[in-house]
C-alpha cells in the first residue's frame, strides 16, 4: 500500500547540483539567480534552468520569481518551501547596484518605531520596479551616487549582512519622503525615541548634503520642538530657507497655521507632537 509519504520529493543531490549548492553555501548565497547558477556550473542558460527546475521539484529550492530562487535548508527536513530573510531578498533584487535598506524598513531595524511595516523599502542607484516576491512587497527609491552616504551594516545572522541607512540618514530620508516612513509623526517618534544616541551635528550635515528645502524646514522644526539642537545648529538650517512655505506633513491636508520661522504650514497639531513625547 502506498502512502502520501511515498510521493514526497526526496532531497537527493546529483553531482552538478551538489557542486552548485556547496558553492552557494560557501558564498553565503541562500538567495540566488539563474545567472549565479550559470557562473558556478558553467552550464548554458537552458541547462541551468533545467537543473534548478529539477531541484525545485525535489524540494531543494523555492522559486521566488522568474530567475530568482531560494535554497531550502536541509535542516527543515521534508519542507519543500522556504522564504529567506526579506532583507536578503531586497539585496538580491538590487543586483550589483549600490543599495541600502531605508525609510520605514530602517526605522524598524533601528527600533525607532512601534508601527508594523509590511513593505521592504530599499534605496538603490538602479531603477527597480515595485514588486511582490515570496509574499513580501518591495519598494525601491532611486538615488544617485552622491546620495550614497550615511550607511552601515546590519547583520541578518552571524555570517550575512545587508546595508542599511544609519539612524541619522533614516531620519533625513523620512523627512524628505514621509510617505515611505509612515508620516511625519512616525519620524518624530523615531527622533524622540533615539534622542540620547542620535548625533544632531550629523543630522544637520546630512540635511546639507541632501540639500532639499523641505528637509531643512521639517528637521529644524522638530529639533526645536523637542529642544534637541543648540542655536548654532538651528541657525545653520534656517540660513538655507527660501521664502516658500511647505506643509509639515505632505500626506496631510493643506490646513493649519503658518510658522514664518521655519516657513512651514503646521498641518499637524502640537498635541500630536506632545503625544509622541509622552508616549
Amino acid at each position: 500500500m502506498t502512502t502520501q509519504h511515498d510521493y514526497a520529493p526526496t532531497k537527493t543531490l546529483g553531482p552538478r547540483a551538489a557542486q552548485l549548492f556547496t558553492e552557494l553555501y560557501e558564498r553565503g548565497r541562500s538567495t540566488f539567480t539563474l545567472s549565479d547558477v550559470e557562473a558556478i556550473t558553467g552550464l548554458s542558460t537552458g541547462s541551468a534552468r533545467s537543473l534548478v527546475h529539477k531541484a525545485q521539484q525535489r524540494g531543494l529550492v523555492t522559486r521566488l520569481k522568474p530567475g530568482l530562487y531560494n535554497l531550502v535548508p536541509f535542516e527543515l527536513g521534508r519542507a519543500t518551501e522556504h522564504i529567506d530573510n526579506p532583507y536578503l531578498i531586497a539585496r538580491e533584487l538590487a543586483g550589483t547596484a549600490v543599495y541600502f535598506l531605508s525609510h520605514a524598513t530602517a526605522l524598524e531595524l533601528h527600533r525607532m518605531t512601534t508601527q508594523p511595516n509590511f513593505t521592504i523599502y530599499t534605496s538603490c542607484t538602479r531603477r527597480v520596479r515595485p514588486q511582490t516576491v515570496g509574499g513580501y512587497d518591495f519598494r525601491f527609491i532611486h538615488i544617485n551616487d552622491a546620495q550614497n552616504f550615511g550607511v552601515t551594516k546590519h547583520w541578518v545572522d552571524k555570517e550575512r549582512f545587508v546595508m542599511i541607512s544609519d539612524m541619522e540618514r533614516t531620519i533625513i530620508d523620512g523627512l524628505r519622503h514621509p510617505a515611505y516612513a509612515g508620516g511625519i509623526t512616525e519620524i518624530a517618534k523615531g527622533l524622540w525615541m533615539k534622542r540620547d544616541t542620535i548625533q544632531v551635528d550629523r543630522l544637520v550635515d546630512y540635511a546639507l548634503r541632501i540639500d532639499v528645502g523641505a528637509v531643512f524646514r521639517r528637521l529644524g522644526f522638530l529639533l526645536e520642538q523637542y529642544k534637541l539642537a543648540d542655536a548654532d545648529q538651528l541657525e545653520t538650517l534656517r540660513a538655507k530657507l527660501t521664502a516658500t512655505y511647505q506643509r509639515l506633513d505632505p500626506m496631510m491636508p493643506s490646513e493649519g497655521k503658518f510658522v514664518s520661522r521655519w516657513r512651514l504650514q503646521l498641518n499637524i497639531t502640537p498635541e500630536e507632537f506632545d503625544a509622541v513625547r509622552l508616549g
